[in-house]
């Protein structure tokens, strides 16, 4: 008998939401440790440990202020150390994709830390987004593009994203030609990598072989997945589920198995609210108060601040990883606040 896939009665309520985390700054990724002890990326230059009583601690070789003091937005993005996506590496370090320094990074649970790689083929390496490290120790990362302010590369006719496997002490770009690659998950038998395109609206696989070589490049699921939709991160649930949000039109979506797309929330723009895209249509204002810096997210959806003028501010979105012990992926907030669900009725705890 085929069994129903629990995603398609999945719904999310404004009372399911809690916060998680504290004073964090730009939480663009995080990891999950069987313990329910969590990692995330801090622009401090670092990560920050958040242990499941709910304490917490920075570990960084040297904290910086650069993204908290910055005086200007361009500034803040564009100089100095932005710890961006993160993986275990086999010993339990942190490999680091650094979007600020253009570099992967190696941390140790002490903060010690060393440069992997900044080039490839004698060239500057580009944009560091994201790490992933395979079940044959293979690291693999993305680079968004080439444009040093990769503001300008927010383009949908720029497709100069790439992703590169470092192995044997050297990195080889494996495939190329994205718009703006962000982050990437194999599924669980690895056969298929499935790439972010942010600026191209999409998400795309390649077939992986056992070589690490990757070619039959395809869309998964819709060519577009909507109006204005830039996904940014995505996360595998445990029964083949692939979670993400759309940046700029502020979305959690969840592609099934067989490709097809549900919206699973959406940020309502300017109105401070959350509303559910399935009846019946709900809304959530969080009390000004709530307004905090840097807060992680399980698993539904984050928003994220960032000021436009004195009176507005605009809202984003990212995913992270899924959780050990859950069905449902972990997600974070960067620069404001972020929100978490609790799994609904249907879900199980992930096997271990």
């Amino acid at each position: 008998m085929k069994l129903t896939n629990p995603v398609c009665d999945f719904n999310i309520a404004a009372s399911d939401l809690q916060y998680v985390g504290t004073d964090l700054q730009r939480p663009e990724c995080i990891l999950a440790e069987r313990d329910g002890t969590l990692w995330s990326a801090d622009a401090r230059g670092g990560v920050v440990k958040i242990m499941p009583d709910g304490t917490q601690e920075i570990i960084t070789a040297s904290p910086s202020d650069q993204f908290g003091g910055a005086p200007s937005e361009a500034a803040r993005y564009l100089s100095g150390t932005l710890p961006n996506g993160l993986a275990f590496a086999r010993n339990g370090d942190f490999l680091i994709a650094n979007f600020g320094t253009d570099c992967l990074e190696v941390m140790t649970r002490d903060g010690k830390t060393k440069v992997i790689a900044d080039r490839i083929d004698g060239q500057p390496i580009g944009k560091v987004n994201f790490v992933l490290r395979d079940s044959n120790d293979r690291i693999w990362i993305t680079v968004s593009t080439k444009v040093r302010n990769w503001m300008h590369a927010l383009r949908t006719d720029l497709k100069d994203g790439y992703i590169a496997c470092y192995r044997d002490g050297d990195f080889r770009i494996a495939a190329d030609g994205f718009g703006f690659t962000n982050e990437i998950r194999f599924d669980a038998a690895e056969e298929y990598l499935y790439v972010v395109e942010t600026t191209g609206g999409c998400i795309s696989r390649l077939r992986a072989d056992d070589n690490g070589n990757l070619s039959q490049r395809e869309i998964f699921g819709p060519t577009t997945l909507g109006k204005g939709a830039w996904p940014d991160g995505i996360a595998f649930d445990s029964l083949g589920n692939l979670w993400g949000t759309m940046v700029y039109s502020d979305k959690l979506f969840v592609l099934t198995p067989e490709g097809d797309l549900r919206i699973l929330l959406k940020w309502t723009p300017w109105s401070g609210s959350f509303s559910k895209t399935t009846s019946p249509r709900m809304f959530y204002s969080p009390p000004a108060p709530a307004l905090r810096p840097g807060w992680l997210a399980l698993p539904s959806a984050v928003r994220i601040c960032e000021p436009l003028t004195s009176d507005r501010s605009r809202a984003k979105q990212f995913p992270i990883s899924a959780h050990p012990r859950r069905a449902c992926p972990w997600f974070t907030g960067t620069t404001a606040y972020a929100k978490q669900i609790r799994c609904g009725a249907g879900w199980q705890p992930a096997a271990d």
